[in-house]
């Protein structure tokens, strides 16, 4: 009996080995020489010295790369919560029984299949001043007159607004898939019978819908969190980081450092210092959603 176990253990072990070599080699050992990187001057060409401790003192001294580390939570604290309130509305709409049932969920998931560099683009097309499409219309309209222009991506406020409404649009679609699957899963049954007890509209969402789709809420906010502080290209096409980088994220600013100023060691500190910051929020949500489990 322990023979044929042993047997059917290294049957699976070999089966597995393939994957485990592809991610050993480019996963756990790149992860290996990261933090190798940290402790040493490095350049694009070599390893020049060994330098301890100081790429991480100079990091939590470094006024520009706490304030890329402000603008990408700006940027999770605009988007995260939009984009739960703006996929769970979607869906409610693509789920409702209607002759454009079909029309809603092709168009809402649409955007999400372009690329971020298309999607980028086109947001510079729509938020361009005198040619824009939202200048033109607003010019159209008459909330804006001939003389006057509005300078969406020149700025910080409105590039920020811009930059948020652009990502919302585009990646919408897969949250609202999600959400949308979260809520063809709860019973008919159950909102027959709310029905019958005299709730409203607003009733059902709020004691039925809402309470349903928290699981895969916890998971969409976890999702958006980690994804909007990875935000780096459609910033770097929309605005470049600007004006004078008070849109530029974190992301940018290790990329700037790493390949523009040739410094690949203080860059690999302050992805491991971002790396431990999303751990941390993971555990945290982790912890959270293990103790509401355990006292429901």
């Amino acid at each position: 009996m322990r023979m044929n176990k042993w047997r059917a253990d290294v049957q699976a072990f070999l089966f597995l080995l393939p994957f485990l070599l592809v991610y050993v080699g480019f996963t756990f050992w790149p992860m290996i020489k990261g933090v190798q990187m940290t402790f040493y001057k490095w350049t694009l060409i070599k390893k020049m010295q060994y330098v301890g401790w100081d790429n991480y003192r100079r990091m939590l001294q470094d006024q520009e790369m706490w304030d890329a580390l402000w603008h990408s939570t700006i940027f999770v604290l605009l988007t995260t919560p939009t984009m739960l309130v703006l996929a769970i509305m979607l869906a409610m709409i693509a789920n409702r029984k209607s002759r454009l049932q079909k029309f809603y969920r092709s168009v809402f998931f649409l955007p999400s299949v372009l690329s971020v560099a298309v999607a980028s683009f086109l947001g510079l097309f729509v938020f361009q001043p005198y040619t824009g499409l939202v200048n033109s219309v607003l010019h159209l309209l008459g909330v804006l007159s001939d003389q006057r222009e509005i300078f969406w991506l020149t700025e910080t406020n409105l590039a920020w607004i811009a930059i948020s409404l652009i990502t919302l649009w585009w990646t919408v679609g897969f949250n609202f898939i999600l959400y949308l699957s979260a809520m063809q899963d709860i019973p008919d049954e159950i909102y027959e019978a709310a029905r019958l007890d005299g709730a409203n509209d607003r009733q059902v969402f709020w004691r039925i819908t809402l309470p349903y789709l928290s699981p895969i809420t916890k998971t969409i906010t976890m999702l958006q969190i980690i994804a909007s502080f990875k935000v780096f290209l459609q910033i770097y096409i929309i605005t470049g980081g600007g004006p004078l980088d008070q849109t530029r994220p974190i992301i940018q600013l290790i990329y700037q450092t790493g390949f523009r100023k040739n410094d690949l060691g203080y860059a690999a500190t302050m992805s491991y210092m971002l790396f431990a910051i999303l751990l941390v929020l993971s555990i945290i949500q982790y912890v959270i959603n293990n103790r509401k489990g355990a006292n429901a």
